[in-house]
């Protein structure tokens, strides 16, 4: 017969199946999340190659956008080969429960039939009364009759078991033949990203040849790109210094690298530091072109790049919304960056800059995504791209830290 010990041993597998599952759920759901993310970004990524293609774009930008999507990708293969493996340890450890209830059910159902055979040799009605009317006195007759109901309610909770485990072995059943078909799905869907993958990579081989005949050129147009960003970050950084300088004397200060704070501003930008890693994009769509400081170029490693913020590609005439409410501190223009607009939070500001058109005003309150402009096209490359920067007082931050998932 089934112990107690047993049955308790069983119940206790079940749960800690459940907790596993509900582990593994949440992994599944977040590589899901990140899977359909890329899938995205590389959508966007052929969008703005749709439209540079029709212009006809340089060498070297064709390059960029190739290596943009080759980088996508490759991370795509990444994240669906982890869920892939992910479902592999799900379908393995699914076995191993199925083979464990499979187990706990015989036994179930030998300790149930072996119960079903002895209450049939004892089933009559005459049987039962006699084994209570031979008792020797009325407290014997009253513990066989409550040992009578026992065996009954045992019978009864035995079959009930059989139920749930049956129910669950076919849930166990069900699930898994649902996972093998996700699992499929998953690498089919990898076979057809990898020839894609190939077939950018192919393109980008014959374009990066075609540069290296004329790499000269191409480091001489890199470093005129590079010097016509460094003129617009070194424009921005001074109208920093020149807005703190021009705050602080409102209110008698002459420092001119930090904000003298109010007790509300001090608020705001205790608030703002609070939203790091979970502010949102300027933009409903876009992609990262170029990312916050110094580093080597992809496709021509000897020429460095360097960047007080980001830019983001995106579309055209594409509205700019602020990352946190705050004060319009100054709206400026830039030769050959278009308009920038500086929005105060405390003693951080966010710089938005490449805007075609601006909706406010300087001493506007703005709220978090109150639209402030619409893009403009870079003159470097002529695409749709905004420019962001983040200061703390003086001091570029990288925005990636505190934009959510850029």
């Amino acid at each position: 017969m089934m112990s107690k010990r047993t049955y308790v041993l069983s119940i206790l597998f079940v749960c800690f199946c459940f907790l596993q599952g509900f582990s593994q759920s949440k992994e599944r759901k977040q590589l899901e999340q990140r899977r359909l993310d890329l899938k995205e970004e590389i959508k966007e990524i052929n969008n703005l190659l749709t439209v540079n293609k029709k212009k006809k774009q340089s060498v070297l930008v064709q390059v960029e956008d190739l290596d943009k999507r080759i980088n996508a990708t490759q991370s795509l293969i990444k994240i669906t080969n982890q869920q892939a493996n992910l479902l592999t340890r799900e379908v393995n450890e699914n076995l191993n429960k199925i083979t464990k209830l499979r187990k706990d059910l015989e036994a179930l159902k030998e300790d149930y039939a072996k119960m079903i055979r002895k209450s049939y040799k004892s089933s009559s009605n005459q049987s039962r009364i006699m084994f209570l009317f031979s008792s020797e006195n009325f407290l014997q007759a009253y513990k066989r009759l409550q040992y009578m109901k026992q065996y009954a309610n045992y019978r009864k909770q035995q079959g009930d078991q059989i139920k749930e485990q049956t129910q669950l072995l076919q849930d166990l059943n069900a699930e898994l033949i649902e996972q093998r078909k996700a699992k499929e799905k998953l690498l089919a869907d990898n076979r057809v990203t990898q020839k894609k993958l190939k077939k950018d990579k192919k393109q980008q081989q014959a374009l990066m040849a075609s540069i290296q005949e004329k790499r000269g050129t191409f480091e001489s147009q890199l470093n005129e790109r590079q010097k016509e960003i460094s003129r617009i970050d070194n424009q921005i950084q001074k109208m920093i210094r020149e807005a703190i300088v021009a705050e602080n004397k409102k209110k008698g200060n002459t420092s001119t690298s930090t904000f003298k704070l109010t007790p509300e501003a001090k608020a705001l930008a205790a608030d703002f530091t609070s939203n790091k890693g979970k502010l949102p994009w300027p933009v409903k769509s876009g992609v990262i072109s170029m990312r916050f400081g110094v580093h080597a170029h992809k496709t021509v490693p000897s020429v460095k790049v360097k960047s007080i913020g980001v830019r983001i590609e995106t579309n055209t005439k594409e509205p700019v919304k602020a990352i946190f409410k705050g004060e319009v501190m100054k709206i400026q223009a830039i030769p050959g960056a278009n308009k920038a607009v500086m929005v105060r939070h405390g003693n951080y500001i966010s710089v938005y800059n490449n805007l075609e058109s601006v909706n406010v005003q300087t001493g506007d309150q703005i709220t978090t995504g109150q639209i402030l402009g619409r893009v403009g096209k870079a003159t470097s490359t002529g695409r749709p791209t905004l420019s962001l920067s983040l200061f703390k007082d003086t001091t570029s931050l990288d925005p990636s830290l505190w934009i959510y998932k850029m």
